[in-house]
């Protein structure tokens, strides 16, 4: 209970805010609607009407909650399409949609984290690849991928790779940074006074890494994975953009062709939550392991 508080007290303020700044967002079009039909617009009206428009500039969090509802349960099991009537997903399902995202995001995700951890043993283990390697590895970082997203794209569909693979590999390219810098600092957190240790033990190299290095990396590499596999999703969601072919970056897209801004909402909200399900995924590994490892209580 101590611990819950502080975080629901966080965010009934911010569901307070939300519903605050609703009326104005919204007031523009009810004044207008007003306007030209000749009536006048009380306050307890106004703000009735802000709370409920089809397409409002900044949906309330109930709408929310209930477009959510209907692009899930209710779609998957009341509608035509849906998993009760055919058997299989719905396309118009934000489970269907979240399903997409969330294969390419986990490919994508494993691609870059073996690349980031290869590369971070490379870096610890050869001064040249140190000095080369790590600048362009950071300045890789630096290009917008909302721009390189198209480019990978297009390059490989060129030479008849699509689908899946074009996606998980702008999500490994966002992923598998955050695991180089955290598992070079990880590889390099023993002190020369263990180090030193491990050579009066006649240690061999591939020892020290085993039974000093690896187990040292273990906190680092975890907390490098929350932040690459949120990455990941993100990679996966600008790939979806260009390609179409579901996802729920394609669920924003069409929400903003169309003026569905609760669709668009409910689409962030479905990220959000599939992000924040992975990152606990990676928490209770992590638990797991460095439990195992003596490394928690």
């Amino acid at each position: 209970m101590r611990r819950s508080l502080p975080v629901l007290t966080v965010v009934v303020v911010l569901i307070g805010l939300w519903y605050l700044l609703v009326i104005p967002m919204n007031a523009k079009w009810e004044r207008d609607q007003a306007a030209r039909a000749g009536t006048e617009l009380g306050l307890g009206t106004l703000v009735v009407n802000t709370m409920g428009q089809d397409r409002p500039v900044l949906p309330a969090p109930h709408q929310v909650v209930v477009e959510l509802w209907n692009s899930t349960v209710v779609e998957e099991f009341t509608g035509r399409r849906g998993i009760w009537r055919s058997g299989s997903l719905s396309n118009r399902s934000l489970v269907y949609h979240g399903l997409v995202t969330l294969g390419a995001t986990m490919l994508g995700f494993v691609i870059g984290t073996g690349a980031g951890i290869l590369l971070a043993i490379g870096i610890v283990y050869n001064k040249a690849m140190d000095a080369s390697v790590m600048p362009w590895a950071i300045a890789s970082q630096t290009i917008p991928i909302i721009a390189l997203a198209p480019m990978i794209i297009v390059v490989l569909n060129s030479v008849g790779i699509s689908g899946l693979i074009p996606k998980a590999i702008i999500a490994a390219y966002l992923s598998f940074f955050p695991v180089v810098v955290g598992m070079v600092k990880g590889l390099r957190a023993p002190d020369a006074m263990q180090l030193d240790l491990m050579k009066t033990w006649s240690a061999s190299g591939g020892q020290v890494f085993r039974t000093l290095r690896l187990p040292s990396s273990m906190p680092y590499l975890f907390a490098s994975l929350k932040v690459g596999v949120a990455a990941a999703l993100v990679g996966t969601i600008v790939g979806e953009l260009p390609v179409q072919q579901g996802g729920l970056g394609v669920r924003l897209l069409s929400g903003s062709y169309y003026g569905q801004t609760v669709q668009i909402w409910a689409a962030l909200f479905a990220a959000a939550i599939l992000a924040a399900g992975l990152v606990w995924i990676v928490a209770l590994i992590e638990k797991r392991v460095l439990r195992r490892m003596g490394m928690a209580p």
